[in-house]
């Protein structure tokens, strides 16, 4: 039993993202003034996530075609390789969710909030640029989250902790420093070690095929 709920949740993990959006905020919705500044904004800066998440998976979704057929080319397997259901479940809630969850409640670490930012901010290169140039648009899935929130919070962050004299030029080296460690071991290592060509848990046909995945590589590949 507890295995099949997992197999759900793995298949399902964003929906349950979406859901833990809605909760945090009537949380800063209701009890916003009773939480510390730098925590809700970190806070807000979760849910940026978590919207970034959900664009990318479930609306408009199609990332994991874009991943795995555009920007790594493979064509065996793309349902499940690189990437697969259970290597971004890893990924993105194991991974990421500790990561700024640490953050909200270490709100104190300056540097490890601003490496929070930061990792939301710099997601630009690939949704902005990469992709774009890869797939020959203006968007794709994650772009609007990046763009509608994780750089307005940012830059409010950032903003933040320089008028209030809480941030130091350390700060920023730390941060800098935890954003490339953070790619690192939190998302490219448990990528890899959970690629898998004979994965138990391929992405399902409407997950590949979201955003109209299926025309655009077609498209790209010219037929």
């Amino acid at each position: 039993m507890v295995n099949n709920k997992l197999k759900f949740y793995i298949k399902n993990w964003y929906y349950f993202g979406a859901v833990l959006f809605v909760v945090l905020a009537y949380i800063v919705g209701f009890f916003g003034e009773a939480i510390n500044p730098l925590q809700k904004i970190l806070i807000l800066s979760f849910m940026a996530l978590l919207v970034h998440q959900f664009e990318e998976y479930g609306l408009p979704g199609g990332f994991p075609a874009i991943m795995n057929s555009i920007i790594r080319g493979e064509t065996e397997v793309p349902d499940r390789f690189p990437l697969n259901q259970k290597s971004v479940a890893v990924v993105n809630v194991i991974g990421a969710y500790t990561f700024y969850i640490a953050a909200i409640f270490l709100s104190n670490l300056i540097w490890l909030g601003l490496a929070q930012i930061l990792f939301g901010m710099v997601q630009f290169l690939m949704h902005g640029i990469i992709i774009n140039v890869k797939m020959k648009t203006f968007y794709n899935p994650g772009m609007g989250a990046v763009v509608f929130l994780h750089w307005p919070i940012g830059i409010y962050y950032i903003w933040y902790i320089h008028a209030n004299g809480l941030v130091q030029a350390l700060d920023w080296i730390v941060a800098i420093a935890c954003v490339v460690a953070v790619v690192i071991f939190i998302v490219a290592l448990p990528g890899r070690l959970l690629q898998d060509k004979n994965s138990e848990h391929p992405f399902s046909k409407e997950e590949m095929e979201r955003f109209n995945m299926k025309e655009k590589l077609a498209k790209l590949q010219g037929k």
